[in-house]
């Protein structure tokens, strides 16, 4: 088995930064191109891995002498047809969520990847962040007994640019999707939802067709209930936390200071993360660095395709539910 794959990075924004500096602390990785549409921003990426080649066109990349796996950190939309090029060229694949934002064309690509046999996982990283990783050693060992019920609450420091929000997939497929990977890793699949959202913290949003707070409730297949809270303003600061409550107790994964000291004079004061990539630094490193060791091992990276499209499910659901203001069982949704 190869002790390190040659790499091609698509997309050097906010994202594709943030794994370029995770890429070059990975043994198993050589970046050996990276691309961007914007050329400066994938110089800058190039720069920094040493990287041979930086391109204007990701899918020109993919074809780069030695490239043997790709990682996708390119705008949503582009997601689909980049993932199906690397599959089809025989390259692992790693891509940030989602792989589209309709269930058709996800289930067609990922269909493209498994008959390729290629390897490809999903970009759920809260599954790497240790307390999440360590909630669930602890599920599985039975410590809390059967689970009865799931919280988890998400809240933006401020709202995505109208411009992104207009092609996001709503607020369920681009942000309540990391919460209900949560809950399907941590409980198990999802049977059934009912969502409610209102706009509450920008007009704009409403007259784009979306909302902005919402509630979405959820039945899962082995009789646990659970909630799911997300908004688009916190003013505060990165607002994400946690909990699952079974028969002998509970799991908090909790909001925590940045910085593990806290204030006491004129009232208790701490910091506090700003925004999810501060939040879950250490998940993305953690994540990326498990799908090399995968590929380097010979075994499938996780998350994969399944949780890709289950994931996208529920969030449909969900967004379905809103609109018809009913519940809508996972089955409806095809």
């Amino acid at each position: 088995m190869a002790e390190s794959f040659g790499v091609a990075l698509l997309g050097a924004g906010r994202m594709g930064m943030e794994h370029a500096r995770t890429l070059l602390g990975i043994v198993e990785a050589r970046v050996l191109a990276v691309a961007d549409p914007n050329l400066e921003a994938a110089e800058a990426a190039r720069s920094l891995l040493r990287a041979e080649r930086a391109y204007p066109e990701p899918l020109e990349a993919l074809g780069h002498p030695g490239v043997e796996a790709v990682v996708i950190a390119t705008p949503t939309e582009t997601h689909a047809r980049y993932i199906q090029a690397a599959a089809e060229a025989g390259k692992a694949i790693f891509c940030e969520k989602p792989v589209a934002k309709e269930l058709g064309e996800t289930r067609r690509v990922l269909e493209v990847v498994e008959h390729k046999g290629v390897p490809f996982q999903i970009g759920f990283q809260r599954r790497y962040d240790p307390a999440y990783l360590e909630a669930k050693r602890r599920i599985e060992a039975g410590e809390i007994g059967p689970v009865e019920q799931f919280i988890a609450v998400m809240r933006d420091p401020a709202p995505a640019p109208l411009d992104y929000l207009k092609t996001s997939g709503g607020i369920f497929v681009d942000q309540a999707i990391h919460d209900i990977d949560c809950a399907r890793y941590l409980v198990g699949e999802v049977e059934a939802v009912h969502a409610w959202g209102a706009v509450r913290v920008d007009p704009r949003i409403g007259e784009i067709g979306d909302v902005d707070t919402t509630n979405l409730s959820l039945r899962f297949a082995n009789g646990a209930l659970g909630v799911i809270q997300n908004s688009r303003r916190a003013v505060y600061g990165y607002d994400v936390r946690t909990e699952v409550f079974g028969a002998k107790g509970k799991l908090v994964m909790d909001a925590t200071p940045k910085t593990p000291l806290w204030r006491y004079g004129q009232g208790v004061q701490a910091d506090h993360y700003h925004f999810f990539m501060d939040r879950f630094k250490e998940a993305y490193r953690l994540e990326l660095t498990a799908f090399f060791q995968a590929l380097r091992e010979g075994r499938p990276p996780s998350p994969g395709p399944k949780d890709a499209l289950e994931a996208l499910r529920v969030a449909l659901a969900a967004t379905q539910s809103l609109k018809e203001g009913r519940v809508v069982r996972l089955e409806e949704v095809v």
